[in-house]
């Protein structure tokens, strides 16, 4: 990603002018002085969000910000490193080592944290190439220039921007990666790997033996028709000071490739299903982010990991799994084998990690899609208090939210008659999906994060880019830092 820094300007940079819209009020921030002469010749800016104009030679590039919202914000940054990325590929001649962005003097925190999310995100790219590496970027580096009385709590929020928009990143590399490749073993080698060097944050990983003795029923049953077995990883953030801070447990379903097993997926775009850990990835991503900020609080990630693979040895519908916290369920579709891992390590969470509250985040039900479409994340939440942290946490990250109802007339369709619940209770697809998850929640207070629409992406918008978009990871490390915000001294 682009090195971006805080900084005055220089004479001879390459220069990013802001712009706004309206033929009258056309707002031309700072900077236009270090552009060329007659460059009002050469460019016609509507200052329309994210439309970027390329003054010839490099000499400079003009940036539309719309009505300068959030996400005009982010679109701007992005399409501003898009235009920067095309013109190093072009036959130019001349490629500016950095680039200047006169920031106005008036430009709020939040703005600048969008501003830099677009500009490290929105140049991402992924493949796997000829040396079985994933090509690193040109570096660059860009200079927001800024005279402001804000400068110390920009700098801070330039800190912040740049550690959310690297939680994202991790999580989009880890989702990309084809499955040929990533396994559960190779996403807890990954995670181990990831964390150390974080001072303070430590990975267990336990393998299916452990599982088996501390009757993961729902993650051995989903990773029981692979020849790769499962993992649970388990990341902890224990900075000195907080024993008697908030635990708050993050949990994410950890699917590395869902074929659906016995209840197969149709063959359309089941090769989007090595995406099916984004929620695991985020999880990851953020015990990272969490860490880097050293938030005062306690945290730990639990990432289920396992194939949902078809053959002799998978899991069939009918089958009744027992839990670890001892509830059995029924089995009626094997390709809802997301809220089997969720089931175990909630009920794990609840037993051995004593938290004060639960959060999990999964690519969980295609009914999320149909009711929010691609852009905007389903969340449910037992507590009013719980639901705002992760909306304002969204709101600060970047990450739209929809709240959903827990109707409770569904709430007896869960029980099962062979066994305590039923997997798949019938009845709206997400609400019935996560009133089978708060079975295992024990009444603690639970917020479930249903990603499976913006968790990958078809086309780029703003700072996405197609691919796994790295959603949730942000939101993620915004509730923590709420938490550790609202913490006694």
């Amino acid at each position: 990603m682009v090195d971006v820094e805080l900084a005055r300007r220089r004479p001879g940079a390459a220069v990013a002018v802001l712009v706004g819209p309206g033929a009258e009020a056309l707002w031309f921030g700072p900077g236009t002085d270090a552009l060329p002469a007659g460059w009002r010749d050469w460019v016609e800016p509507t200052g329309k969000t994210g439309e970027v104009r390329t003054i010839p030679n490099g000499a400079g590039w003009l940036v539309g910000v719309g009505d300068r919202g959030p996400a005009d914000w982010r679109a701007a940054g992005a399409g501003l490193i898009r235009s920067i990325q095309d013109f190093d590929q072009a036959d130019t001649g001349r490629r500016p080592a950095e680039v200047d962005i006169a920031l106005p003097q008036d430009i709020a925190p939040i703005e600048l944290t969008m501003f830099v999310l677009g500009l490290r995100l929105g140049g991402y790219r992924f493949r796997v190439t000829a040396d079985q590496a994933v090509p690193k970027p040109r570096q660059r580096t860009v200079r927001l220039c800024v005279d402001s009385p804000y400068e110390a709590e920009l700098r801070t929020r330039l800190d912040r921007a740049v550690v959310l928009s690297s939680a994202t990143a991790l999580t989009r590399d880890l989702a990309n990666m084809p499955s040929n490749v990533k396994n559960p073993a190779w996403l807890a080698a990954v995670a181990t790997k990831a964390v150390g060097d974080v001072p303070g944050l430590t990975v267990t990983v336990r393998d299916e033996t452990w599982l088996a003795e501390q009757g993961f029923g729902g993650v051995l049953a989903v990773g029981g028709g692979s020849v790769s077995p499962p993992r649970l990883i388990e990341l902890t953030w224990r900075p000195p000071g907080t024993a008697k801070a908030p635990h708050l447990v993050l949990i994410g379903k950890g699917v590395t490739f869902d074929t659906g097993g016995i209840s197969i997926k149709r063959p359309d775009g089941m090769h989007l299903m090595r995406t099916d850990m984004a929620g695991a990835a985020a999880v990851i991503a953020a015990l990272r982010g969490i860490a880097a900020l050293n938030l005062p609080i306690r945290v730990t990630g639990l990432a289920p990991a396992a194939e949902n693979h078809m053959s002799g040895s998978a899991y069939r519908p009918g089958d009744v799994v027992r839990h670890v916290d001892g509830r059995t369920t029924e089995v009626g579709n094997t390709d809802a084998e997301g809220r089997m891992l969720l089931a175990d390590a909630l009920g794990y969470a609840v037993r051995k990690l004593r938290p004060d509250l639960l959060v999990d985040v999964a690519t969980l039900t295609g009914a999320m899609k149909v009711s929010l479409g691609l852009r905007t994340g389903g969340f449910f939440a037992t507590t009013d208090e719980l639901a705002g942290r992760v909306t304002v946490a969204g709101d600060l990250g970047g990450e739209r939210w929809w709240r959903m109802p827990l109707l409770e007339d569904h709430a007896e369709d869960v029980r099962g008659e062979r066994a305590d619940v039923r997997q798949m209770p019938g009845g709206p697809g997400g609400i019935a999906a996560a009133l089978f998850l708060r079975e295992f929640t024990a009444g603690l207070p639970w917020a479930h994060l249903d990603i499976a629409g913006p968790a990958r992406a078809d086309k780029t918008y703003d700072e996405v880019v197609p691919g796994a978009t790295g959603f949730a990871a942000r939101t993620l490390i915004g509730v923590a830092e709420s938490l550790a915000a609202a913490r006694p001294e």
